[in-house]
């Protein structure tokens, strides 16, 4: 285990896992991962088909639930949590972005975004003023009323992007958000994380494309269920650069 840290904002991890492991039947999909990251960074978890991404992007994204180790999300112990409190947590703390996009055929782009908080208890009026904004941040003021069918690959991404970050979660984590993507469009959807991270967000880009994972700041790779190297020398928490108070949402 990590030792501690100090509980101020911007020093508290969104995201630490200690010696988590998780096995399939007879298959390990994870072994002992250790990972702290903290509130503010931007970073890739790389590896090839079967290395463990997907079972970590679960597992961080509260999705499942580790054979063995500790997860701890925005400061919450996972395994103290019972399943009502850990879709609560994803609600208000976790965005997904995933490679295919889950638009409705027929619904206007405002309106995807806005059934993002249809649950949230909102009325139809501010859940769609809401979702403007969010339309708006990722640069799609101008396609609000656009069904899928009349918007491009990138454009539907940057749709998704918005749903997932219409209630300021703390942690975004996107699955492969440019595999379905050309070049151009992949660059345009990068580049609208880096923005977000900048904002404050936190962004995990769970990637199989070493390209793009050598370009973000940090790069952890995967290999057999295993973390076989972390650029920023995680699992020591002072290698890790603090992340700007201000920056933190």
């Amino acid at each position: 285990m990590t030792s501690p840290i100090p509980a101020t904002p911007a020093a508290r991890p969104v995201v630490e896992l200690a010696g988590v492991s998780k096995t399939y039947e007879d298959v390990a999909a994870l072994r002992g991962a250790d990972l702290l990251i903290r509130r503010g960074e931007l970073l890739a978890i790389v590896g090839p088909s079967g290395s463990g991404k997907s079972t970590m992007l679960n597992i961080m994204g509260t999705l499942d639930r580790p054979s063995a180790g500790q997860v701890h999300i925005d400061g919450h112990d996972v395994a103290r949590l019972s399943d009502r409190e850990l879709s609560a947590l994803r609600a208000g703390t976790i965005g997904f972005v995933f490679q295919q996009f889950h638009l409705a055929q027929g619904v206007p782009a405002l309106d995807s975004v806005a059934d993002g908080l249809l649950y949230s208890g909102r009325p139809r009026g501010e859940r769609r003023r809401l979702a403007e904004r969010a339309l708006r941040r990722v640069g799609l003021g101008h396609r609000l009323y656009h069904e899928p069918h009349q918007l491009s690959g990138g454009e539907k991404q940057r749709v998704a992007i918005a749903r997932a970050v219409l209630g300021d979660p703390a942690l975004l984590l996107a699955d492969e958000p440019t595999g379905a993507l050309d070049s151009r469009s992949g660059a345009v959807v990068i580049e609208l994380l880096y923005e977000l991270h900048e904002a404050g967000t936190t962004v995990v880009v769970i990637t199989h494309d070493r390209d793009i994972a050598a370009s973000l700041p940090r790069e952890v790779r995967l290999k057999d269920g295993r973390i076989e190297h972390d650029s920023a020398g995680a699992s020591d928490p002072a290698a890790l650069s603090p992340v700007p108070e201000e920056a933190v949402r």
